[in-house]
């Protein structure tokens, strides 16, 4: 029998990283993942296979890439308005950290990574859908954080052969309630998970801003489940595997819904109104971010599975009455 890959997962224990972990696993893959905690959850990962470590330990990581065919580099801060209030930390984290463990892949000679990037590198976008070859424009420090790291990645394919491919995610969002994974953050920033803290608590969600240039003013995102956006790390490591070259990929459905058109999907799946003020807008947020994701699903045959909104937020609320109830 064929020897599967060997996977470092950076960020196993936060969200995304550890359904994609979930999937790696399911296909057989050998995953061992790095997390420190900070913003991630150790339950969400089995203890032999959770190394409680930083990215800036550089030989800590390097110690752990023995025999490691690819990493998957989830591990960063992403809450756009903290990195506003705080850029350094955004600037020390996600790029200095990325540093440090590419610094250490060069030393154990680990050739191949997968790596965490966002729609934010674009900003506010001039064309709609957003393709790959569009301006990368980051309006915020973390948008700017991950651009500068994508920057980074095609140095070393010159330099180091080093073999890369970005994955620029739209909207995460859903859950895989039947593993126990889904979306827990403190503080709590993402749309779902907010609408449903609202419904439990009967404290109004603030939507900011219904003045924008939409069917109903509210800002337009693309909303990708977060079992899509795992199978496409999976894809991506395939790719790369095979011998695929560095490339940069959206990924996202191609369709956007208004923050109001959630807000109605949460009110359907669950049988209960949502409690909502309008705000201001929010400094930083475009008013309209579309995946065109052809790329993707060309190159890697990749397609999403779930990620219509009501499964989206069928599944999230799912994972919320096991988790908080």
């Amino acid at each position: 029998m064929e020897k599967m890959p060997k996977i470092l997962v950076t960020g196993g224990a936060g969200y995304i990283g550890c359904v994609t972990t979930h999937h790696l696993l399911q296909r057989g893959f050998e995953v061992v993942v790095i997390d420190d905690l900070s913003r991630g959850h150790r339950e969400n990962v089995a203890p032999e296979r959770l190394h409680v470590l930083r990215l800036q330990d550089t030989e800590g990581v390097a110690n752990l890439l023995g025999g490691v065919d690819a990493v998957v580099h989830f591990a960063a801060h992403s809450a756009v308005g903290e990195s506003m209030r705080e850029p350094e930390l955004y600037f020390s984290n996600n790029v200095g950290g990325t540093v440090s463990l590419l610094e250490a892949m060069a030393r154990a000679n680990v050739r191949r990574l997968v790596f965490s990037s966002t729609a934010a590198v674009y900003g506010d976008p001039e064309k709609l859908p957003i393709p790959e070859d569009a301006q990368i424009a980051p309006v915020n420090p973390y948008g700017q954080s991950k651009a500068i790291v994508e920057k980074i990645l095609n140095e070393l394919d010159h330099y180091r052969g080093l073999r890369s491919v970005a994955l620029r995610y739209f909207n995460a969002c859903g859950a895989e309630p039947d593993a126990g994974l889904g979306e827990e953050h403190n503080p709590e920033t993402h749309l779902i998970p907010l609408l449903f803290r609202a419904v439990a608590t009967g404290e109004p969600i603030q939507i900011f801003g219904n003045d924008y240039a939409t069917p109903d003013g509210t800002c337009i995102r693309d909303y990708i489940h977060v079992s899509d956006l795992a199978a496409a790390h999976v894809a991506a490591l395939d790719y790369l595997m095979a011998g695929g070259g560095s490339a940069a990929y959206n990924v996202g459905t191609g369709t956007g819904q208004t923050v109001m058109e959630v807000l109605r999907a949460v009110e359907e799946v669950t049988g209960k109104s949502v409690p909502y003020k309008i705000a201001a807008r929010r400094e930083g947020d475009p008013t309209e971010l579309v995946a065109d994701s052809k790329k993707l699903r060309k190159t890697l045959g990749w397609q999403p599975q779930r990620s219509g909104i009501q499964e989206i937020v069928r599944d999230a609320w799912a994972y919320y009455q096991l988790k908080f109830k």
